[in-house]
């Protein structure tokens, strides 16, 4: 399994429309075989950081979502909305490999 972590800075006037982005994005992953395990938004404080985390099977899974996935009409209209509405300004993308507890 491979897990990717998302860091973005988001302008806080603007975290309904990220919101938004993130809800898209909760229904595109699942759908070529990722699962996601959500966004987190900034709630106290003054944090311009947000986060999200999915995860694929493998790296060639995740590899095959990105191709797969650039030509979807749905994808297209995720990216679409937010470079309207700019609602982040930069993201960080990082790979992990998860570690579980043993079965007993």
């Amino acid at each position: 399994m491979i897990t990717c972590y998302l860091r973005y800075e988001v302008h806080l006037d603007k975290l309904a429309e990220f919101e938004a982005y993130g809800r898209m994005w909760l229904e595109l992953v699942p759908r070529f075989g990722g699962v996601h395990h959500g966004y987190f938004l900034p709630s106290e404080g003054a944090s311009d950081v947000a986060l999200a985390m999915f995860s694929f099977p493998s790296l060639a899974a995740y590899e095959q979502y990105r191709k797969d996935s650039a030509a979807d009409p749905d994808v297209q209209k995720a990216i679409a909305f937010a470079k309207q509405t700019r609602c982040f300004t930069r993201y960080e993308r990082s790979f992990f490999r998860p570690v579980f507890p043993k079965e007993p």
